[in-house]
């Protein structure tokens, strides 16, 4: 008897145990406590997952949402965050912490009016919490009503006068309203309230630095890496101020030490392969990350950097190689289907970029990196309208995003919309006053308007802020082409050179200048003395082949395109022109057999459409009517909308005696593109 009532307690004990298992209430609730500690040990991908669980166990338990917003708030997912706030409030109205964190996100995605009716509702509470006092001041901010910003900010400090972070959040809107001295007493008073807090440190730190008081700036720096000499930011800010001062021996000395003192940090490592990229030293950089990736090879931000970078250097086939292995195992990787589409793009397919980019912005249709890259894809394509589209809603979803601005720049220059230039002008000007790129652009909206003394003033500030780029003087000696002073043109294109000697556009300038004034051979000898300083650069060849063929030297420009098409194999427009030249010397069949092979090849001429328009005028002239309306039909194909292509193509249709109306929308199509 006693063994039995043994072994029943034993059931009822397991009963129990199993009863409570079974307990919803129960489970959800170990799923939050479990994510809750995994939080506090910043391990936030196991916190989500506990927060998930609790949440497929209630679906409406608010709790779980609002701590799994905040797992994503930790991780920058800005979307999910938002997501599971809005998910709390709907299923909590009155959870004031994750209403007033949404509001937070709306002020910072510029949804102000939005983010207005959150703090509306927060109203009843707004009165004591100083949280609430500071996303008012923060929205004010964004309305740019500094003074309503400061007044809010005040009744938050009077709330919670002991707090760090307010008054690090009062610092910046004192910047913002331009008061130094009080932004600098702010910051100060961050530091004094939470001496250990790197961040306080850091953002004291970068006030200095701001103001250029670069000692101030160092020891504070030096003193936050003091407090956790594992962590990278203030590393990273050390760096960076040496990097502002010009001490770039400093800064990858610097770098350095920091690799030999964390060598187990592939995040530590991976900073010296940043530096050198940041410098524009490309060589160190791709020597660096391949170093890093065979210390690191499981590390996938070692091996997506390191595939960027071997895009960039043009090393196409290892970077392809690479991508394919993390596409493979995780076929939804969006990083890395974007770089699948810019080899695609190196490789001169446009049209398979442009699905591949168009896949990656179907899993993350918020990525403005995705449809930047898709832009660029569409407009290789020929589809400009739409590649404009994409640059806008790159804009859209990340405003700072200096590359689709440049883009979008580029191609309001092309369809000469001077208003629309000056627009993005204006934004690029905003976003890096201390760039050269948007006074440029300014100044060629000026120039299209011939409002000269305007664009030469954009220049001169384009040359005041970047005095070592070339791009301000390239310019500036192309105002004064146009306005046909000479020697000033000569002398800026030679100041271009000075500052980078394998400025295409600087010797095509300086070349153009010398042709005008009749002085072609001084044009050649001169572009030869530059090839001299930079004998492998292929354009320079490019630039000789194109000069020599204007002065109907066929066999010397012959010569020039072989040797650049022989530095770059991918130089579409030497090769098109190589067949030209050959064309013109009366040698058909070779110039054929150029347009060809070119296209033959998976490169950059395969997706051109002028190779084919080529090759057909060619067969043309050789009373070859149906082979060059094959390649027409070719160059149609890779380029639907080539207006000279649609023009030969209607011509030959209606020769031949076919159908009128498909040649009829062949001209239609021609006489779009070229009225």
């Amino acid at each position: 008897m006693h063994h039995r009532r043994t072994f029943i307690s034993a059931l009822l004990l397991l009963g129990l145990i199993t009863g409570c298992s079974r307990d919803p209430n129960v489970r959800k609730q170990k799923y939050l406590e479990s994510g809750q500690r995994y939080f506090e040990k910043n391990k936030y991908r196991e916190a989500a997952i506990q927060f998930a669980n609790a949440i497929q166990v209630d679906s409406r338990f608010a709790d779980a949402h609002y701590q799994l917003a905040q797992v994503y708030l930790k991780l920058q997912d800005t979307p999910r965050a938002y997501q599971e706030l809005a998910r709390t409030v709907e299923l909590q109205p009155d959870h004031t912490q994750a209403r007033t964190d949404l509001a937070n996100l709306l002020i910072a995605g510029n949804e102000l009016d939005r983010s207005e009716e959150q703090l509306d509702l927060l109203a009843p509470h707004a009165a004591g919490s100083a949280k609430i006092q500071t996303s008012w001041a923060n929205y004010y901010s964004a309305r740019g009503d500094n003074a309503a910003a400061l007044q809010s900010m005040q009744r938050a400090l009077q709330l919670d006068g002991n707090n760090s972070d307010l008054f690090l959040n009062m610092a910046l809107l004192q910047l913002r309203a331009s008061q130094l001295d009080a932004a600098e007493t702010s910051f100060r008073k961050a530091v004094e309230l939470n001496p250990r807090s790197t961040g306080a440190q850091l953002a004291l730190g970068s006030f200095y630095q701001a103001r250029s008081r670069w000692n101030d700036a160092e020891q504070t720096f030096r003193h936050a890496i003091e407090l956790d000499p594992q962590a990278l930011d203030a590393r990273a800010a050390m760096a960076r101020l040496y990097l502002a001062q010009g001490r770039h021996d400093d800064a990858e000395q610097f770098l350095k030490q920091i690799k030999r003192e964390l060598p187990q940090n592939s995040a530590a490592d991976r900073m010296l392969g940043d530096f050198y990229l940041s410098t524009g030293n490309l060589d160190k950089a791709v020597e660096e990350y391949s170093s890093l990736y065979k210390s690191h090879p499981a590390d996938l931000q070692v091996k997506k950097n390191y595939i960027q970078l071997l895009i960039l250097h043009d090393q196409i086939d290892p970077a392809a190689r690479l991508n394919d292995e993390v596409l493979q195992a995780n076929p939804r990787d969006v990083q890395c289907l974007i770089y699948r589409g810019q080899i695609q793009l190196h490789q001169g397919k446009s049209r398979d970029a442009a699905e591949t980019l168009q896949a990656a912005i179907k899993t993350a249709p918020d990525s403005a990196v995705a449809h930047y890259h898709l832009g660029v894809a569409l407009d290789g394509a020929g589809n400009s309208q739409s590649a404009e589209n994409e640059w806008q809603t790159a804009i859209r979803l990340q405003p700072g995003m200096i590359e689709a601005h440049h883009a979008l720049a580029q191609a309001e220059l092309r369809r000469d919309n001077y208003t629309a230039l000056q627009q993005s002008a204006d934004a690029l000007i905003k976003l890096t006053p201390q760039s050269a790129d948007g006074y440029i652009f300014h100044a060629l909206a000026a120039e299209g308007r011939k409002d000269y003394s305007t664009a030469e003033a954009d220049l001169k500030q384009a040359i005041d802020v970047a005095p070592q780029n070339p791009a301000g003087y390239v310019e500036m000696g192309n105002l004064r082409l146009t306005r046909k002073k000479y020697a000033d043109a000569e002398k800026s294109f030679e100041a271009a050179l000075d500052r980078n000697p394998a400025s295409v556009d600087a010797l095509a300038g300086l070349s153009r200048t010398l042709v005008l004034q009749k002085r072609a051979d001084k044009a050649a000898s001169r572009i030869n003395a530059q090839i001299a300083k930079v004998p492998n650069n292929a354009s320079f060849y490019s630039l000789l082949g194109m000069l020599l063929w204007g002065q109907k030297n066929y066999a010397g420009a012959e010569t020039a395109l072989k040797k650049a098409t022989g530095l770059n194999k991918n130089d579409s427009n030497a090769l098109l022109m190589l067949g030209q030249v050959q064309s013109a010397a009366g040698r058909d069949d070779d110039a054929l057999a150029t347009l060809e092979n070119a296209t033959r090849d998976a490169g950059a001429a395969a997706s051109d459409a002028r190779f084919y328009i080529l090759a057909g005028e060619i067969h043309e002239a050789k009373h070859e009517a149906s082979k060059a309306q094959q390649l027409y039909e070719r160059a149609l194909q890779v380029h639907p909308e080539n207006p000279q292509a649609s023009n030969n193509l209607a011509r030959l249709l209606l020769e031949a005696g076919s159908n009128v109306d498909v040649a009829f929308s062949h001209a239609q199509i021609a006489r779009r593109g070229m009225p």
